[in-house]
């Protein structure tokens, strides 16, 4: 086995493999729990991250948001806790598997000749949970002390929407006592050079459109049916939308994904029996809508598109998010500007975007806590969700040492006027 370079326990407690970083055998350590959907083992989360508090001599703290959900926070005091808090935030979850498509088992870990460590998680976010801890291990092992108080907070359910997580956490006397000034969480890989940040999101809207019809005998020409109205105006509408919003993605070399609306057909419900004209049909739709968009207009588009179809036909959301704050990215912010200038002196370029789906930030943002998502991952590939995800051990080792910059410079960030 190679020297420990980090010094004793850095690996966490468990023999690395010969010859591996025990950074890495962590790492490979906490891809193995099965924290997927639609059951995920979150006990065996919490047994992990109680060991590594014990570790690391970190106060863990857990709050159960809703049965059998429990949100985790280690904190690490600063030396002036009135001051406002950094916030490292990482969801446990992990979307489910298709192993059938898989080349190795999606719970085994593989690491293949290149390095590259193949799992369900490997890039989202299990990454950045072990990078957090492993940076501040080594801060930790330095002496290091921070001045702001840092918190790593572990929530479930992201994968899920985060209604059982952090969107019932942030409304929790719990979240408020945490005092966060600043937060970090989860981003996307970058297969170029740069590191991708983001500073927004769009905001999802889930709609059901139900069509009422004339009824009737598959063997005659009823006017006025449900499915008419559902495809000729309904589908069609929202299609037409999506098609005019591809062309400007297209045709604009500024614009990425999370500049422009994208809009999904998801469902089609409707009928009983071939022969049967059904008395009603529904069509949802999956929307994402950029904070530049005024959601109030977009809103009365959809009911002029209904009206258009019949004054029968309605709309309803099983999603429907309002918030469209946005972490500011002037140089002049003092929060933005500290996070750009520590990945200037690592030589990082910083490509700045709306995040296209949806992550726990959102639910940060809403209650005016500046967030950027970001994971450290370039010359990757794009695998969240996808089979055979995989992160290489040397972008992710990397990531240790890009966190073991970033905590330093956010936990320094001189007090505030109004925390003086």
């Amino acid at each position: 086995m190679l020297p420990d370079k980090d010094g004793p326990g850095v690996g966490g407690g468990q023999s690395s493999p010969e010859g591996e970083d025990p950074s890495v055998s962590l790492f490979r350590d906490y891809l193995r729990l099965k924290t997927v959907h639609p059951e995920p083992d979150y006990d065996a989360a919490l047994r992990f991250l109680d060991r590594i508090a014990e570790e690391l001599q970190l106060p863990m703290k857990k709050i159960e948001v809703c049965p059998g959900r429990v949100v985790s926070i280690m904190t690490w005091e600063g030396t002036n806790p009135s001051l406002k808090s950094i916030l490292l935030n990482s969801h446990t979850d992990v979307v489910p598997v298709f192993q059938e498509h898989w080349k190795y088992d999606a719970f085994s870990a593989f690491k293949d000749a290149e390095g590259n460590i193949y799992a369900r998680g490997s890039q989202d976010m299990k990454c950045v949970t072990i990078q957090y801890i492993q940076a501040v291990r080594r801060l930790k092992a330095e002496g290091w002390k921070p001045m702001r108080t840092v918190h790593l907070m572990f929530v479930p359910d992201e994968e899920v929407g985060g209604h059982k997580g952090m969107e019932t956490f942030v409304k929790h006397p719990e979240f408020q006592k945490l005092n966060i000034g600043f937060a970090l969480d989860e981003g996307l890989a970058n297969p170029g050079e740069p590191f991708t940040v983001f500073y927004g999101e769009r905001n999802p809207w889930w709609i059901t459109v139900h069509c009422p019809g004339s009824p009737g005998h598959g063997s005659r020409f009823v006017e006025n049916t449900a499915a008419e109205k559902l495809v000729s105006v309904i589908i069609n509408s929202f299609l037409d939308f999506r098609e005019k919003e591809k062309h400007r993605l297209n045709t604009s070399e500024c614009f990425t994904l999370g500049d422009v609306t994208t809009v999904n057909m998801t469902m089609v419900k409707g009928g009983v029996a071939y022969n049967v004209i059904p008395a009603e049909m529904d069509v949802s739709f999956d929307l994402r809508i950029p904070p530049t968009v005024n959601l109030q207009e977009f809103e009365r588009q959809i009911k002029q598109w209904c009206k258009e179809a019949g004054e029968d036909v309605t709309y309803e959301f099983a999603q429907k998010h309002m918030n469209q704050n946005v972490t500011s990215t002037e140089e002049n912010d003092p929060w933005w500007s500290t996070f750009s200038a520590a990945c200037k002196a690592m030589n990082m370029t910083l490509e700045k975007e709306i995040f296209p789906a949806a992550t726990d930030s959102r639910f940060i943002r809403a209650v005016g806590i500046p967030a950027i998502g970001f994971s450290p991952m370039n010359r990757t590939p794009i695998l969240l969700h996808d089979h055979n995800e995989y992160l290489n051990e040397q972008v992710f080792l990397k990531g240790i040492s890009v966190y073991e910059r970033l905590i330093p410079a956010l936990a320094s960030v001189p007090a505030f006027p109004d925390e003086a």
